[in-house]
């Protein structure tokens, strides 16, 4: 494995939009309801969010979507490929998004983790992000009903 350190880290162009969707896939983020090629358009096309990379030689093998809403910043889509975890790079490519929203001014970050998803949560609760006492509702646009 070759060294790898912040500097490997890069935001995503239009050209990396099917390898970050097929590692959003590989790491089992995608879901029926949300469409990942609508999520990397978005990010990549807003200049209030970006989807920064890191590769190893030519292989992509982490992402982390981040977007800064003028009152927090916002962090989606953490990836690590399953051949690279427990490597420290979900650590690495947090610290990138909270550098990334640093440089924007935004004073908080927050992310949401489905409530079932425990060893997720116990590895955001590890880097000293700690759960908020917040209901999150929403409605969805693109469904009728």
């Amino acid at each position: 494995m070759t060294a790898i350190d912040e500097t490997d880290i890069a935001a995503a162009q239009d050209s990396d939009r099917d390898a970050v969707i097929a590692l959003w896939r590989a790491s089992g983020l995608t879901r029926p309801w949300n469409d990942p090629v609508a999520d990397f358009r978005q990010a990549v096309e807003n200049s209030t969010s970006d989807i920064l990379l890191l590769h190893e030689a030519a292989t992509l093998i982490a992402t982390v979507m981040t977007g800064f809403d003028g009152h927090r910043g916002w962090v989606y889509y953490l990836a690590v490929h399953p051949d690279h975890r427990r490597k420290g790079l979900g650590k690495r490519m947090m610290a990138a998004a909270e550098a990334w929203l640093r440089a924007r001014g935004a004073p908080k970050i927050q992310l949401m983790v489905r409530s079932d998803n425990a060893d997720v949560i116990t590895f955001y609760e590890a880097l000293g992000l700690a759960r908020q006492d917040v209901v999150t509702l929403g409605r969805r646009f693109d469904r009728k009903g």
